[in-house]
């Protein structure tokens, strides 16, 4: 069977080009922020049903990943309040989508807190597609140089890059492991377009991912 990579994630989201192409205006390495790479990964393989309240008093789902799988973001802070606020939801909301698939789970309801309308809708059959041939994750991606722009009230665009080559797709019945190309293409870029929801959650509302937009 030929491999179906991470990135089949290009095929399956769909984007409104227009807004997604706008100049990004605030990035999320700015002078404060260090070189470490922070990594989201954590005990245990399966997104817990509780919730946490951060400090805008929005009860969260906790999100944990497997220690065979890791998801690392650099330089993931920016001095703007606001900036960070979609930096942290846009971040969970990858997260989300890894420990589903890792869960084989595509009605997660963490998927489904931090995407909404076109972008949950692929994003859920994304999922069904690693469900469907019973293949997990394994690994490291790392996603960097992060860019918001904030376009209006409730509105922003957001780029960012996701390195997957270190990663591979691992087969729960046969534990077959195949490897992400290591090839150019296998470096994403991730442009959304979020909404902030009335609950006050920076939404994925659509999702483009371009295959060697990084390079």
């Amino acid at each position: 069977m030929n491999r179906r990579p991470i990135r089949l994630l290009t095929a399956a989201l769909t984007a409104s080009a227009a807004l997604l192409l706008t100049a990004c205006g605030s990035g999320g390495d700015d002078g404060g922020s260090s070189d470490k790479i922070e990594g989201a990964g954590g005990g245990g393989d399966k997104a817990s049903a509780s919730a946490s309240a951060k400090p805008d008093g929005v009860k969260r789902p906790e999100i944990e990943l497997p220690g065979e799988f890791q998801a690392n973001f650099a330089n993931w802070t920016n001095s703007d309040p606001k900036v960070q606020e979609i930096l942290d939801d846009g971040k969970e909301e990858l997260r989300a989508k890894y420990a589903a698939i890792i869960e084989s789970n595509p009605e997660s309801e963490a998927v489904a807190f931090y995407d909404s309308g076109s972008s949950l809708t692929t994003a859920r059959k994304w999922i069904k597609s690693f469900a469907d041939t019973d293949d997990s994750l394994i690994g490291e991606i790392k996603a960097y140089n992060p860019k918001v722009n904030v376009s209006g009230k409730g509105a922003a665009v957001f780029f960012y890059c996701v390195d997957e080559r270190e990663s591979s797709t691992k087969n729960r019945k046969t534990k077959k492991v195949t490897a992400t190309p290591d090839t150019p293409d296998s470096v994403l870029q991730y442009r959304a377009r979020l909404t902030k929801s009335k609950q006050g959650v920076w939404q994925t509302a659509s999702l483009e991912t371009v295959p060697g937009g990084c390079k």
